[in-house]
């Protein structure tokens, strides 16, 4: 569901307190619609506007920055960096959020500025404001042009987004509940009369209204409208009361969906559990949205380039595969040439086929040979031995051929699986790299800014406090295992599908058996196998692991291997990662 402002006020009741006169340490802005506080002990807080999932909350997943931070970063950090947050509070129902920050401003003095996020869809917006209320500047600008009713420009008051035209559910009473319920059509869905007459009720609060008054969310309005008031008053007191419980939506084992309440409607079709924390369901639930975002936005040109370059090995190994089948028949071709050259004293020139004893099989049974009317006997047989020959030396080069595009098929599918678990811009760079140097994708004029942090691989702790390194690319994963790691370092990959290199760096000792199945975990999760079960992972010492000369970026031979099975675990992976 949309972070509704009833959801956004259990949010704000969880943050306010917990970061109530916090000192704003840094400001980060990691993408365009992402501002990230860094606040004293640690602490991040996300100001996210970006239209498809606008929120607010305390994070604690790490984000890459550019070197060269935005203007509207650089702004808040002129204005808010070393002041302290005064106090969060939210609009009374309106999905607006202010933090008030007091900070020393252009002559030395405290002054209080807001920071404001609209969460609003794709009205989304953050924008900074004085002490006197005017706009100092914001994410999105909103001029005369784009809207009439509401501007949002540098230099104006601030003023709250134009309230609906619906009641407020925290307000009204039985008697204009029922006045207004029955004005309703007979037949209209009480859900949708529920989201057209009341503000911040979402369509999956209001249907689990509908629910918990007539056991079922289609529930049309007819005689039987009074148990829509007890469901619905049940749901009202409680928001009046702050009762509310994080809870987690999952079908088939994946996040569908979260609540500040139980839900009931999907019976035995969803799962709900109750999360630790608002904060912490929200970083889990749009973590795996904002990666696909990401690749879909930054990754897009990439994964087309890959995708395509795919497809084609593909098609070109279908048909390298069919000329190969028939190579396999080769035996016939010379076999017909033996035939009629034994065969000569009995034919004529302009004859269309020959009949012979095949002395070839047991029996000796007739076999039709089809003849060239327009060649002599003697030249139909040199036809069929030159047909045997070509065919042999095909078999030879499709061979060859055959192993160097399902080698190719095999480096493209690994681009795509690293693609799909790219986490940061740099990640990106990377791959681009990597396709422009295989010959993939054109070089670009110019270069593309670089980023705060190096491409590094992604560094884990073991419980038994051991490092656990994860190659992000292929190339990375090359230099990982043939250059950066020792000897008598175990090097773990899942088997026969593609996945980065891993590394348990063992310091010369023999690993614990709780560090190995915690490094098959990680060599499962960033995988093909990230989304299925039992998946086998094979280790071995990383002296028994050899890169081929001339094999393509992340491509390598092992001996002497054990496989261990485990199964893909999420939060396995999260406690594993170092902050």
């Amino acid at each position: 569901m949309p972070l509704d402002a009833v959801c956004l006020g259990a949010v704000v009741g969880e943050i306010a307190p917990q970061i109530a006169g916090s000192r704003i340490e840094k400001i980060q802005q990691p993408a365009r619609d992402q501002v990230v506080l860094l606040l004293r002990h640690g602490r991040r807080l996300l100001l996210c506007a970006n239209p498809n999932q606008p929120r607010i909350h305390l994070t604690e997943q790490l984000r890459d920055n550019p070197a060269q931070p935005p203007m509207f970063c650089m702004l808040l950090r002129k204005h808010l960096q070393g002041g302290v947050i005064a106090a969060v509070e939210q609009a009374t129902l309106e999905r607006v959020v202010t933090l008030t920050v007091q900070a020393a401003d252009e002559l030395g003095e405290r002054s209080d500025y807001r920071l404001i996020i609209e969460l609003m869809g794709r009205r989304a917006n953050l924008i900074l404001c004085g002490a006197d209320g005017r706009i100092i500047d914001c994410l999105r600008r909103v001029d005369f042009e784009m809207s009439e009713t509401r501007q949002v420009l540098p230099g104006l008051y601030y003023h709250l987004p134009p309230a609906q035209d619906k009641l407020s559910p925290l307000a009204v009473e039985e008697s204009e509940f029922a006045a207004r319920l029955a004005e309703c059509p007979a037949g209209t869905p009480l859900d949708k009369w529920l989201l057209d007459t009341f503000t911040a009720i979402s369509p999956l609060i209001a249907r689990e209204i509908v629910c918990r008054a007539y056991g079922s969310t289609d529930y049309p309005a007819d005689e039987s409208r009074f148990a829509l008031w007890n469901s619905f008053a049940a749901w009202r007191d409680a928001v009046k009361e702050n009762r509310f419980s994080p809870v987690v939506i999952k079908r088939e084992g994946k996040l569908s969906d979260f609540s500040y309440t139980s839900i009931e409607q999907y019976g035995s079709y969803a799962e709900c559990e109750t999360a630790d924390s608002f904060c912490r369901l929200l970083d889990e639930f749009y973590e795996r949205r904002e990666q696909a975002e990401r690749v879909r936005q930054r990754g897009q040109d990439l994964l087309k380039t890959a995708a395509n370059a795919r497809d084609r090995v593909r098609r070109k190994i279908a048909l390298q595969e069919k000329e190969y089948a028939q190579t396999q028949d080769r035996d016939r071709l010379r076999i017909f040439g033996e035939l009629i050259t034994a065969n000569l004293y009995r034919m004529e020139r302009g004859q269309s086929r020959l009949v012979a004893q095949n002395y070839y099989e047991d029996a000796c049974p007739d076999v039709e040979i089809p003849l060239d009317v327009r060649l002599s006997p003697q030249e139909n047989a040199a036809r069929y031995f030159k047909q045997y020959t070509k065919a042999k030396t095909a078999e030879k080069v499709l061979t060859e051929q055959l192993e160097k595009g399902r080698g190719e098929l095999a480096y493209l599918e690994s681009v795509l699986q690293e693609l799909a678990q790219a986490e940061s811009e740099q990640d990106f760079n990377d791959i681009r790299t990597e396709l422009e140097s295989d010959g993939y994708l054109r070089g670009r004029g110019k270069k593309q800014a670089a980023f705060q942090r190096a491409s590094r691989p992604r560094e884990f702790r073991s419980s038994a406090g051991l490092r656990i390194l994860v190659g992000r690319n292929n190339r990375q994963n090359d230099k990982l295992t043939t250059k950066d790691a020792q000897r008598w370092d175990i090097w773990l990959h899942t088997q026969k599908i593609h996945g980065s290199h891993v590394i348990l760096c063992t310091d010369g000792a023999e690993p614990d058996q709780r560090s190995l199945y915690e490094a098959a975990v990680l060599a499962a999760w960033y995988s093909q196998g990230r989304d299925s079960t039992k998946v086998s992972v094979d280790y071995t010492p990383v002296r028994c692991v050899k890169k081929p000369a001339g094999s393509r970026p992340g491509m390598v031979v092992y001996t002497t291997y054990q496989t261990m099975v485990v199964d893909p675990d999420e939060q396995l992976v999260k406690s594993l990662q170092t902050k």
